[in-house]
């Protein structure tokens, strides 16, 4: 595990000019602060509207007991423009009554989280249904070629 932002290379996200798509972070849960995770990547408008949507998401989980979150998907790569986060949560200490309704609604393509939350939010531990294994290691393998990557770990207790 390390930390985001530090001069540790395997972190650093770069434009991959032979296949041209965005590089993801380097294979392993990497720990950051909430202020590490804005400063690292809320660099545009659009990211800065997305880390306030996804901190009230952050914020509501946490009024439930949750205590840790997992950032994954194309806001954690180096796309000016992702349109929304990808995110797992753990479930223990989690009072299901406070969980926000819109948060355990996965029809119609999570629809509902997209529209309340700006983003998609798992249970960790739920399968995830492409690949029948947990939303946090299915949030660790890259959707085209199945390889390994990294995603942020994010402890809600911290929270600002």
């Amino acid at each position: 595990m390390g930390a985001i932002g530090g001069p540790d290379p395997t972190l650093l996200l770069c434009w991959d000019t032979s296949l041209r798509r965005v590089r993801q972070l380097a294979r392993g849960i990497y720990e950051a602060t909430w202020d590490e995770l804005a400063a690292r990547y809320g660099t545009t408008d659009q990211r800065q509207r997305l880390l306030d949507r996804l901190k009230r998401a952050l914020d509501s989980l946490r009024s439930t007991g949750c205590r840790r979150a997992y950032i994954d998907g194309s806001f954690v790569t180096a796309n000016d423009d992702p349109g929304d986060f990808d995110a797992c949560w753990e479930a223990r200490n989690v009072d299901p009554l406070l969980l926000d309704p819109a948060l355990m609604d996965f029809a119609d393509r999570r629809r509902a989280q997209k529209s309340t939350l700006g983003g998609e939010l798992f249970p960790a531990d739920l399968p995830a249904a492409a690949v029948g294994v947990p939303f946090l290691d299915y949030f660790q393998l890259d959707k085209n070629t199945g390889a390994t990557k990294g995603i942020v770990a994010i402890d809600l207790e911290d929270l600002p």
